[in-house]
This record gives C-alpha cells, sequence and structure tokens, in this order.
C-alpha cells in the first residue's frame, strides 16, 4: 500500500514538472532568434547546378514545404512552419557557387536550424 501511494505521488507531482519544456530546455536550433545575413550564406566549390540540386534535396530531407521551384533563375522558395524562405543559388565562377537562405518577409528573426540543418546536409553530400 506504501509503495503505490509513493508511485502515486511521484506520478502525479513530478510528470507535469518533466513534461512542460521550458526555455532553457528548448532546443535552440528550435527557437526564434536574430540572424545575421552573414549567417545565411555559404560558399560551396561546386557548380551552380550541382548546388542547386543539393539544395533542393536538403529542403526535401529536411521537410520543408517546397512552395516554387525556378531553375532558370537559381531559387527555391520553401515553406517552415509559418514562415516562407528563399534559397538563391549563383554561380561565383565554374568551380565556386554560393547559396543564400533569407525569409522572403525580410523578417531574420527565425529559429536557425533552417540554415544549419540545410548547410549540413548539403555538406555531407556534397562529395558524393
Amino acid at each position: 500500500m506504501i509503495k503505490r501511494l509513493f508511485a502515486i505521488t511521484i506520478i502525479t507531482f513530478c510528470i507535469p514538472v518533466f513534461a512542460e519544456e521550458t526555455p532553457a530546455t528548448q532546443n535552440p536550433l528550435t527557437v526564434l532568434q536574430n540572424i545575421n545575413i552573414e549567417q545565411c550564406a555559404k560558399i560551396y566549390g561546386i557548380s551552380q547546378d550541382k548546388l542547386f540540386n543539393l539544395t533542393l534535396a536538403s529542403i526535401s530531407a529536411n521537410r520543408f514545404k517546397v512552395e516554387e521551384i525556378q531553375t532558370a533563375m537559381g531559387y527555391i522558395i520553401f515553406g517552415v512552419n509559418r514562415g516562407k524562405y528563399i534559397a538563391t543559388i549563383a554561380k561565383i565562377d565554374n568551380s565556386n557557387s554560393i547559396l543564400r537562405i533569407t525569409p522572403c518577409n525580410n523578417v531574420y528573426n527565425f529559429p536557425p536550424g533552417i540554415l544549419t540543418n540545410t548547410f549540413k546536409h548539403i555538406d555531407i553530400n556534397q562529395k558524393l
């Protein structure tokens, strides 16, 4: 009887405390943060076409919703939660390209995980 009472007490008082996620325990990649524009761009040592395909694959792998693809201009518009972002791929020279991901509404207060997850996926797969 005492063991059951102890278990019920623990369940009643401790589980709600652990179930709530405080800002200190949230993943920093998913919390809104002010992002510097320098963080939004990255140069890759691959061609523009390959970077475009890798960016599209990365957006799909991260389960972001693709809204529009424009291959001629080299951009992809995608949505994450309620925000829309544009990934622009530009050629620097024959062997280098740049990827810039910016919010469509120009409000640079968004989760940095959008950038880091996209860049990380491209970094991993560019050697393939």
